[in-house]
């Protein structure tokens, strides 16, 4: 008993790192264990392809997540090897509900959510406005528009059919003191509350404007 009793902490730590090391060559060599698959989640942006010219697809799901088996040991896919994809070949106006299709190397897919994505596709009309200013900010006491001349003056909207725009404008910041602007500007499509109008296409998509602010005793 005593041989046994002494150094009996080292003989326990010297039996552990036996079995551990057992273990390792066990199942960490073993071929079928060690290659065994490991599920790996990734999650990829959905995107439409195919949509005939003329038309606009809206959806609101934007990600796919997408779970793969991998063997261990091997390097796992990357985000940007897999695709999913609507297909929307020929396609006119409506509702539709399109399965996602993924594009990815050869992989075993476990899992897809969402499967298939409800989506309205509408068609893209053109319309022309008149490009008018929109002051912001606060107007200074006793300054005023002298001019004001924008070019080109006109802007083609192409838009969805539902689009409900009411105009174009350019906004233009109200100065503190008389001065002249000479600018660049964005003109963007509103709706009737002067917000604006998401996805709508503008041409040109900048403008010059010009204009001249003086006191009004000047004017």
């Amino acid at each position: 008993m005593d041989v046994i009793r002494k150094n009996f902490g080292l003989k326990l730590l010297a039996v552990g790192l036996a079995i551990v090391g057992w273990a390792y060559f066990r199942f960490a060599t073993n071929p079928f264990l060690a290659s065994g698959p490991v599920d790996q989640q990734l999650s990829v942006p959905i995107v439409s392809a195919n949509l005939p010219t003329g038309y606009v697809a809206h959806f609101t799901d934007r990600e796919a997540v997408v779970t793969v088996a991998t063997k261990r040991g091997e390097s796992g896919i990357k985000p940007d090897e897999i695709k999913a994809v609507l297909d929307l070949s020929n396609k006119g106006e409506g509702i539709y509900n399109v399965p996602v299709q993924l594009v990815a190397p050869e992989v075993a897919v476990q899992s897809l959510s969402p499967a298939s994505v409800t989506l309205t596709i509408e068609r893209l009309e053109e319309h022309a406005f008149p490009i008018v200013v929109h002051y912001v900010g606060s107007p200074s006491r006793g300054v005023v528009v002298n001019g004001v001349r924008v070019r080109p003056s006109i802007a083609t909207v192409r838009a969805a059919t539902s689009a409900q725009i009411s105009g174009v404008h350019v906004d233009v910041e109200l100065p503190g003191e008389a001065e002249t602007i000479d600018e660049m500007a964005r003109p963007i499509a509103v709706d009737a509350s002067g917000g604006e109008i998401a996805g709508a296409l503008v041409s040109p998509n900048l403008v010059r404007v010009q204009m001249r602010f003086v006191t009004a005793a000047a004017k």
